[in-house]
């Protein structure tokens, strides 16, 4: 069994006190995240750069593509990058951790150069389909082997349907980047579930029973399919840690002793403080799936996914 691959997560901001959004990041920085991710058991990961101003962005890509290519535990460890923004959508509750001053429409110039900074690392990125025209930078990048997943969206049906008829393949944390209080029916987590298994979409949660209730996970895990569901963390810098003040990307997140990384006035989420292993138990004490199903979840699928399973 100990030839077995960890776990690999697909959407990792940072960890055990490391900000992979920052604008300073250093290679001790981004080689103590890999050891201590390494240490609990993560083989792979995604580092996620969230929303910014374009030229930020990029700039921290290049930096964490450089960091990486200078240290065999990186290149390891990270498997490649995850883009999260900028191209989401503004309304009133969908952001989360993304400043809205730095959203913007999907365009193919400004996809581009975002893949141009990723030097060929780039695995996923997350936008909202409704603000893709004519679903353009969806059918630029899935050309060109990149995963694309929607997140922080409000698609309609229509408009995600041709979403992944354009080459979307994904949802990211779903049952996340909407708004706490939705339309009973017709609501973004109704409408990606009624897709997934029409059209083998993959679906990803975070599983740290607070994003979303353990019940409620497992009616999702149910209706979306264990083979086509993927668990991530969507760690940030206190993943691996305990409570404290970090940092993810402008932010400053203040993490009790709850370990729930909240926006200063608590009303959203920071991205998560929980690691692999948390998810793991959480998954067989509270939802009761076996290893099997948990190493499917959290190990198999999540390199399927992308391309190197």
């Amino acid at each position: 069994m100990t030839d077995q691959p960890g776990y690999f997560d697909l959407q990792l901001n940072g960890y055990a006190g490391v900000d992979f959004n920052t604008d300073n990041l250093t290679a001790e920085q981004l080689h103590l995240a890999c050891e201590a991710l390494q240490r609990d058991g993560v083989s792979g990961c995604l580092a996620t750069i969230i929303t910014e101003q374009l030229s930020v962005m990029c700039a921290r890509i290049r930096a964490i593509v450089s960091l990486r290519e200078r240290d065999e535990l990186a290149r390891r460890i990270i498997a490649g990058l995850h883009i999260e923004g900028p191209f989401l959508t503004p309304k009133s509750g969908y952001p989360g951790a993304h400043p809205v001053d730095a959203i913007r429409p999907a365009d193919p110039d400004a996809a581009r150069a975002l893949l141009d900074a990723c030097n060929g690392l780039l695995r996923v990125l997350t936008l909202a389909p409704e603000h893709d025209a004519s679903c353009r930078v969806i059918r630029f990048l899935a050309e060109r082997g990149v995963v694309v997943s929607a997140g922080h969206c409000d698609p309609t049906l229509d408009q995600l349907r041709a979403a992944i008829d354009a080459g979307l393949t994904m949802f990211t944390h779903l049952g996340n980047g909407c708004p706490p209080v939705l339309h009973r029916h017709d609501n973004i987590i109704q409408r990606a579930l009624y897709l997934a298994r029409r059209t083998r979409l993959w679906c990803c949660f975070i599983a740290d029973g607070v994003h979303i209730p353990p019940f409620a996970l497992a009616n999702y895990l149910s209706l979306a399919g264990i083979e086509r569901s993927i668990v991530v963390t969507d760690g940030t810098a206190p993943s691996g840690l305990g409570p404290g003040t970090y940092s993810l990307g402008r932010w400053r997140v203040t993490v009790g002793p709850d370990m729930v990384a909240r926006s200063p006035d608590g009303s959203h989420f920071l991205g998560s403080a929980s690691t692999m292993r948390d998810q793991h138990r959480i998954l067989r004490d509270q939802l009761g799936l076996d290893e099997h199903t948990i190493r499917q979840l959290t190990c198999l699928n999540p390199r399927t996914a992308i391309g190197m399973g």
